[in-house]
């Protein structure tokens, strides 16, 4: 593993926050950093240009559905999602399982993967750790992950450690497949293994020492936004982790989450942050407006009370859409359902996300985190 892949530039003297540099092989990445979701090659309602626009560093790809649409040989033949995409920029690819268990109707773990039927015409299909790591090296991202067995929310001590255990498993078999194909390809990427555990923190923290031992290139903690948790199980969920794992390799959290959480995370030494929150709540017309620098809210846009707003939807935006257009004619747009309704909501989350993580850089960098974090809250 190389050891220059992650740099940490400044670390805040009271918390596991940190600033670092994440050098990849389509560039580098400031951390902490939240990467928009590119599902299916595309952040819904985007360009390459507009992520371009906001600084988007790194997006995420997902390994299920590329493979289902439009398919590897597609892929293959443009060269990766790179060039069929126009996207330079870095892309992490999850590892596709999460999708095989919740998208699908029939979906069965097995020591050697997960049989599913796929959710757009029935077809039967089986990915195994191997099978995953294949794809994302066709898919050609910067950042993989290894194949863990998904589990729902709920579930018993004894069902956690089976999971767990088979997912470590999958990792050691991820990487063997994974070391095979750079061989045999050529190609440089990055794999990160996922400490699992569920809610039952010893096996959160016999699950990282185990993934620790297989000396991945960094780490994608999972199943921790399952929904429903309190805040103060999730965050300790998280930092029972990051504990262990090593201070000198880049840690991602898999799907969280509110601005909130993802300043309480950095805290606890996450570097990097994925969530469909703010690409899929301003589908639905929930926008995210900073207020000052400690402080934000959510706007309902349907509210009759926007209807005569003629206010700009963001003053302070980079985008002369968000700061000509009213919240008003944007309520207007969501009403009618014109699409670009979707387009400017999601322009103006992902420009405050986005915007979010470089306060945060800032704060650990002027040594201001520390006096800050806390203080971070959503106005009620």
């Amino acid at each position: 593993m190389k050891r220059d892949l992650f740099k940490i530039v400044k670390k805040s003297e009271k918390t596991k926050a940190r600033a670092g540099i994440l050098s990849l092989s389509h560039g580098d990445v400031l951390t902490p950093i939240f990467m928009p979701i590119g599902t299916q090659g595309t952040v819904k309602s985007l360009t390459f240009t507009d992520l371009e626009e906001l600084n988007a560093q790194i997006i995420l790809g997902n390994t299920y559905h590329l493979w289902l649409r439009p398919d590897l040989d597609v892929l293959s033949s443009a060269g990766g999602l790179h060039n069929f995409s126009s996207w330079k920029r870095p892309i992490l690819t999850d590892s596709g399982g999460f999708q095989a268990f919740s998208l699908t109707k029939i979906s069965k773990f097995t020591e050697e993967g997960v049989e599913f039927r796929s959710h757009l015409n029935g077809e039967k299909r089986f990915l195994s750790p191997e099978k995953s790591i294949s794809i994302q090296t066709i898919i050609g991202s910067d950042i993989a992950l290894v194949l863990d067995e998904c589990l729902p929310a709920e579930i018993t001590y004894e069902v956690a450690r089976k999971a767990m255990e088979r997912t470590i498993r999958w990792a050691q078999r991820s990487k063997d497949e994974f070391e095979k194909l750079r061989l045999e390809t050529n190609h440089y990427n990055n794999l990160f293994g996922i400490p699992q555990g569920a809610q039952f923190e010893v096996l959160r923290r016999e699950s990282a020492r185990l993934t620790k031992e297989l000396d991945f290139s960094g780490y994608s903690i999972g199943g921790v936004a399952n929904g429903g948790e309190p805040e103060e199980t999730m965050y300790s969920q998280v930092l029972s982790q990051t504990e262990i794992l090593e201070e000198y390799k880049p840690r991602h959290l898999l799907g969280v989450g509110t601005p909130k959480d993802i300043v309480q995370m950095v805290a606890r030494g996450i570097d990097m942050f994925d969530c469909v929150m703010p690409t899929r709540n301003a589908r639905h017309g929930s926008l995210f407006i900073g207020v000052g620098d400690s402080q934000y809210r959510t706007l309902r846009i349907l509210k009759n009370e926007n209807a005569t707003d003629f206010s700009p939807i963001n003053e302070n935006s980079k985008f002369i859409e968000l700061r000509t257009y009213s919240k008003a004619y944007l309520r207007h747009l969501f009403v009618s359902k014109e699409l670009l309704a979707y387009r400017l909501a999601t322009l103006n989350n992902l420009e405050y996300y986005l915007n979010l993580t470089e306060l945060i850089r800032d704060k650990i960098s002027s040594d201001q985190f520390d006096s800050w974090w806390e203080g971070f809250c959503e106005v009620k």
